[in-house]
């Protein structure tokens, strides 16, 4: 009974979709058209900024019972967002050396066509996120690749990174019904939380280890 009640049917989950780009301030959902097949979604439409773009691929994997996204969202500029590539290369560098957090000095990147390559070498997954989240906010990037690898100086064993997480889970959230596991730079977190809050504090924690690079969240939110 259970494992019924925890089914979604897709209408559900499309109208949670819907819900949630209407809610979420980064989003013009009256642009985005939202199809459901299978616990899949696919986004179509368009959107002025790729950060935009970004923002409502968010919001679909944020709905409970989504199993995969798939955008088709295209971004088609406005007049005065439009910039040369060698203006968005001059303002990615930029935006990455202002950042305390991201070794800029290690990362390269690469313009073409509003396309943004980025690569390069860091010692946590945060810092390949943040760099990320940087230059997508740019304007006049239509897309980007992030090509960034993780590799902590030393690298931690599997069973050691499962258990500091799991004390940084505790001390963070305050529960045990958290359950880590740990396959080379790739977390998977599952079990069950109290809050949306919660669960993002603990990809979060997840995402500060040395040397990860994946993190999956399959985290239930149960009250």
């Amino acid at each position: 009974m259970t494992t019924a009640a925890a089914v979604r049917t897709d209408p559900e989950i499309q109208r949670d979709v819907l819900d949630e780009l209407d809610w979420d301030a980064q989003t013009r959902p009256t642009e985005i058209g939202v199809t459901v097949s299978g616990g899949v979604v696919t986004l179509t439409g368009w959107v002025d900024s790729y950060a935009r773009r970004w923002a409502a691929e968010r919001c679909a994997h944020r709905v409970r019972g989504v199993r995969a996204v798939a955008s088709d969202i295209e971004v088609r500029l406005a007049g005065t967002d439009n910039r040369t590539d060698g203006e968005i290369a001059i303002a990615a560098g930029r935006a990455l050396e202002w950042d305390s957090f991201v070794p800029a000095e290690r990362l390269d990147v690469t313009v073409a066509n509003g396309w943004v390559m980025l690569r390069g070498e860091v010692e946590y997954g945060f810092q390949r996120r943040t760099a990320e989240r940087e230059l997508r906010r740019l304007r006049g990037v239509r897309g980007l690749t992030n090509l960034v690898e993780v590799r902590a100086p030393t690298p931690p064993s599997d069973e050691q990174i499962r258990r500091d997480l799991q004390r940084a889970l505790i001390r963070r959230t305050g529960t045990e019904r958290i359950e880590v596991r740990v396959s080379g730079d790739t977390v998977l977190l599952a079990g069950s939380v109290r809050s949306w809050w919660h669960r993002d504090e603990a990809e979060r924690v997840a995402w500060a280890m040395p040397g990860v690079r994946e993190v999956h969240d399959r985290l239930v939110v149960a009250g």
